[in-house]
Order: C-alpha cells, then structure tokens, then sequence
C-alpha cells in the first residue's frame, strides 16, 4: 500500500501542516477516511488542489479508498477544465466548484471506512500535462510508480522518518503533491507546506529538508537573512527546472551547502538526483536514483545509436524503471510513441553525461537542438555560458529558421549592461564560434509557467518587433 506508514506507523503529531492548520498522523487517517466513505463510485475524483488540508485530505482520502485522484491546478481556465474532466472520466468534485464544472461535490462522512486494498498496478492518480503541444494528456500513475520513484529518493537523500519537508510548491504538480507531501506521509516524516513560497515563510519553518524550484531559490537568494536562516537545514534540494551556476553558488554561499538538484517528468517521477552524501555539481543533477536506469542516444535520424559519455556529447535522453508511468489516458498513439522498441521511455530532453554518470540537461529535443551550419547544438549550453557573464542575469536561448545557417542562435538576455556584442564575444571564447548567439535580444523579463520553466515557444515565434541588439 502506498500510504502504509500512514495507518500503520505510530501516531505522530504535528505530522501534516498548511498554514495555520496542523493533524497528527491519526487525525489526517480520520479525515480521509471520512472523505473516502463519502465517495459515491471507483472514481476518477477530481480534487481543486488549493494549498490547503482540504487538499492534502481529499488526496489522501482518494488513495485511501483506492480511488483514482485528478489533482486540478486552481488557475485552470474553462476550456483546459472542462477537457480534464472530460477526458479523465471524473465522476465527482472536491473543492469550491466552478461554474463550468457539473460534478456532484464530495462532504465527507461522519464515520471513516478503513483503507482498501488495491492491486499496486492500478492508477492511482492521472496528472495532466502542461499541454504545450497539444491539449494536456493524462498521465497514469499507478501506486506501484509512485512508491518506487519515492522510494529511490528515500535512499538517493538518506530520507528518514526524522526529516521535516518544508516548501510552498503547488499542490497539483508532482513536485510540490507527490515528492512533498506523499512522499513524507509513506516515509513516516512530517511535512509543512507554507501555502506560499515565501523566503520569509521557509526561514521562520523549522525544517530538515527545503524544496524549491530556480524561482524560489533566486527570491531566497535575494534575502540573505532568510537565506542564512536555512544553515540549519540538512537538503536543500531544486528542480523543476535547471538552476543556473551563478544561483547554485549564492544558495551555497548564504546557506553553507550546496543545494541538491535532480531530473524528472510527470511520467517519470525522479529518475535522476544528485545525492545526500555525494558530489553536488553546478549545473549537473546527478546520477540515476535506485531502480533507475539511463541512456543517451544519438539524435540524429541518420545515427541511433549511443553517445559517448564525455560529459561534451548531446544526447537524446531516455530512461527506463520502475517508477515510470502507465501510459497517457485514452491515447494508445501518443503512449506506443513515447516508448522505444526496446523498453525505453523518450523523455524528449537532451542531455551529456561524464564518465562517472552525471547527467547534465542541456535543454528539449523539441526546442533546445539547434541545428545550425551543419552543426547539432545544445541551447542549455550556450545558456551555462552566457550565465557565467557577470553582466547576465537571466538568459534562454532558441534557433529560428534562416536561409543559410538552417537555424540562427538567437538568445534573449535579463541584463542591465545591453551590449549584445559583448555577450556573442564571450560565447565564442568559451565554447566555439559556431556556437556563438547570431542575435542578442534584451528583454525585462523571460516568459515563464508557475514551476519557473521558461516558455520557449513563446520567444521562438518572429523577434521582428522585440528590441534587439
């Protein structure tokens, strides 16, 4: 069972904190179990995943009864709602209800059922896709991938029933739901979420292990007196998205540790981290965790085979584990796709690896390669470079069509010292010169989603009218 520690372990208070609201272990059992008696059918159950214990209940209630939970980001517009409910087949509603939903919501019961059992392959949660490419697909994780994938971690961050998780993420994103709170709730640890990710809200948290994403790490990084409040911390650990080199050592700087960066999807949960007692490298998160296996092929149609691991070559990475999710919902096409022949799951991000195993993301198949005078460039790499610019604040770069090179770098820089020159000078210094930015574009400020992934798709489309250099 998934959440065995949860009924089974001994009674801990404090166990589950959001904001102002605290339940010991028995109390959140009691809770949920009250919500799970007051599910009408096998579900799927939608829950508004609010930062509230409202949330945390209805989630645990769902696993619980052994129903299927759809976690609802609240900022969901009419159209992406009404597709998710739709397409996940929810049979009731858990939270304020909007007007475009007509689901009959869930009051929990005034007695509590005890947990079922359930066959560890069955789905015990679809999450849905950013939908970048297309309306969000389901994805189905089963309670067999999310133990595993939270399992590897328990070991990859010497994970104890003694730690104290701390973070504000969302919680409809693996991240902030399934690492934050499932993941603490199996481990038999507590968890505080603080509603918002706030640097004051984590230093004023007495915690063990902070969870953050770039965006949370560069305001806390901002704050050097909630900054040096997390000395007292065992993990620090970043993901989400890629943190750059310059941000990685002010963390390590103000907080005296290095923070701990890791890879993952919502298909695959953490398959790739940086650990506890090991090396931790700017820009590089890690090593495969227990369970997880890795490999790097060659993207290039004309060659499929492997890269070598020289921490240079850029490969397409795929993995493989269990940890891994069922498929996409309804979408035997897009699911067959996303696996190869012979086993291996297409994560669609590039990636090198050094002959130790760690593992550096260099950016996605789809946006990231840029293919530009017959050479195979990784955007994440001329990104480390413009970072390390003491003029750089922040930085993503693209390749756009062009008559004659194929694909044109083209980087668009945060910098109040708008030489563009200068930058495209420090490029081809130190990495080569046909991997040098063609255009400089300064902006206020890079488009981004709620995890701090930056929206290439956004800056790729013509730059004829954004200011340029």
């Amino acid at each position: 069972m998934l959440l065995t520690s949860l009924v089974s372990g001994q009674d801990l208070e404090r166990a589950v904190v959001v904001g102002d609201e605290v339940l010991s272990r028995s109390e959140l059992v009691d809770r949920a179990g009250r919500f799970a008696a007051a599910i009408p059918d096998t579900g799927p159950i939608a829950v508004l995943a609010t930062p509230t214990m409202d949330t945390v209940v209805a989630v645990t209630g769902c696993l619980l009864a052994g129903v299927p939970v759809v976690p609802v980001p609240p900022d969901s517009g009419p159209a992406e709602l009404s597709h998710m409910i739709r397409d996940s087949g929810a049979t009731a509603w858990s939270g304020d209800l909007p007007q475009c939903v007509d689901l009959p919501t869930i009051t929990p019961g005034r007695t509590p059922i005890a947990p079922r059992a359930v066959a560890p392959e069955r789905t015990a949660m679809l999450v849905y896709t950013s939908g970048t490419t297309g309306a969000p697909k389901g994805v189905e994780l089963s309670g067999a991938a999310i133990a595993a994938g939270l399992d590897g971690l328990f070991t990859a961050w010497d994970w104890t029933p003694d730690d104290t998780v701390v973070h504000g993420l969302p919680l409809f994103h693996v991240h902030g739901l399934v690492l934050g709170v499932l993941g603490s709730l199996r481990r038999g640890s507590r968890v505080v979420h603080t509603v918002a990710p706030r640097p004051d809200r984590y230093a004023a948290t007495d915690g063990t292990m902070y969870f953050g994403v770039p965006t949370v790490w560069n305001r806390i990084a901002q704050d050097p007196r909630s900054a040096h409040a997390l000395r007292k911390a065992r993990l620090l650990v970043s993901g989400s998205a890629p943190l750059p080199s310059p941000l990685f050592e002010a963390i390590a700087e103000l907080t005296g540790q290095s923070p701990v960066e890791r890879y993952g999807m919502t298909e695959t949960m953490i398959t790739v981290s940086a650990r506890a007692s090991g090396e931790r490298r700017a820009g590089w998160v890690g090593l495969p965790i227990p369970g997880a296996e890795t490999r790097l092929m060659s993207p290039s149609e004309d060659d499929a085979g492997p890269v070598p691991d020289d921490g240079r070559t850029v490969g397409a990475l795929q993995v493989r584990g269990p940890m891994l999710f069922s498929g996409y919902l309804g979408r035997p096409d897009a699911t067959a796709e996303a696996w190869t022949d012979d086993g291996w799951f297409r994560t669609g991000d590039l990636a090198v690896r050094d002959p130790g195993g760690f593992h550096r993301i260099v950016g996605r198949e789809s946006t990231d390669l840029i293919k530009s005078g017959g050479y195979r460039i990784g955007a994440g790499e001329i990104e480390a470079a413009l970072m390390d610019h003491p003029s750089v604040v922040d930085v993503a770069v693209v390749g756009v069509p062009d008559p004659d090179l194929g694909q044109k770098i083209i980087a668009f820089v945060i910098s109040p010292d708008r030489d563009g020159q200068v930058l495209i000078d420090h490029v081809a210094h130190r990495l080569s010169r046909h991997k040098r930015p063609r255009e400089v574009v300064f902006l206020d400020e890079l488009p981004r989603n709620q995890m701090g992934k930056v929206l290439k798709q956004r800056l790729s489309r013509p730059v004829s009218r954004r200011r340029r250099q």
